[in-house]
């Protein structure tokens, strides 16, 4: 990213299909919309999913995969890129070939990688070696937004039960991939939530972490929360803010986005948070 931000700044999302909009590459591209920038996506898989579950996935070929990938930054200057699903090692080698191949080092977009690996019910999504190559392609970001099963697999560790625990968590993962980590509170059982950057150690120490709390918000349409926050602060990011700044607009805006996902009427499962709600 350039040192001095455009004024729209272009952002994409690489990741799974929802076709009932709440997730995946449709919510990404709702929250870049809602801060700004100008929202582009390639597709890792297609996904028959509704508020209700995951039906059947489609990975196209990773060579059109590459392609995708190929046309938009051979045409577009890309300010920032958010990952969400990526599902094989096949899919994250080829995403992770073409970063090293298009973007020299010093000259790359910020990148946050939402590690999607575990699901909200518990459910291992990833394959073992796509996990590692998952694990491997952390390297190269800047921010990851894991959900708290999710933090303690990176972590090598048991999901965190309170805020504390998911700090230092946080602070492993950190130290380990020389990373930004956002520590989600959203699956903790306490009545606010906390969401904390941690920043790894570095020559001078470790810089303090950043911490915002917002109430917890009684509705069952949480569906695309994860996705949504990734890309928001990809958006905000590209706009040139630091990632305490982004915190301090993305937590409002979530927190409103789940208030106001009741006025919605979509589907009859965990529906989609309000990516247009006021705040």
């Amino acid at each position: 990213m350039s040192s001095s931000a455009p004024a729209i700044p272009n952002v994409l999302s690489i990741a799974g299909t929802d076709p009932t909009g709440g997730a995946g590459i449709q919510a990404d591209l709702k929250s870049f919309s809602a801060f700004g920038a100008y929202g582009m996506c390639v597709v890792t898989a297609l996904v028959a999913q509704n508020t209700q579950g995951v039906r059947e996935i489609h990975a196209p070929p990773v060579s059109f995969l590459r392609a995708q990938l190929d046309a938009v930054s051979d045409d577009v200057r890309v300010d920032a890129v958010k990952t969400g699903m990526l599902g094989t090692a096949s899919i994250i080698e080829t995403i992770t070939s073409w970063w090293e191949d298009t973007y020299p080092e010093g000259e790359r977009p910020a990148l946050v990688v939402d590690p999607v690996m575990i699901a909200t019910s518990g459910d291992r999504l990833l394959e073992k070696d796509a996990e590692r190559a998952l694990i491997s392609f952390l390297t190269h970001a800047d921010l990851i937004t894991p959900n708290a099963p999710e933090l303690a697999l990176l972590a090598g560790a048991d999901e965190a039960e309170t805020t504390d625990q998911l700090v230092e968590q946080a602070e492993a993962v950190a130290d380990t991939h020389d990373v930004v980590v956002l520590a989600k509170g959203g699956h903790l059982t306490q009545s606010a939530i906390v969401d904390t950057l941690v920043f790894p150690l570095g020559a001078q120490g470790r810089p303090a972490s950043y911490s915002l709390s917002s109430p917890k918000v009684d509705t069952k349409n949480t569906h695309g929360t994860g996705c949504s926050v990734s890309a928001a602060f990809t958006a905000l990011r590209a706009e040139g803010l630091s990632w305490q700044d982004s915190l301090d607009r993305v937590k409002p805006w979530v927190t409103a986005a789940l208030q106001q996902a009741d006025q919605l009427d979509v589907g009859r499962g965990s529906g989609p948070i309000h990516h247009g709600a006021k705040y």
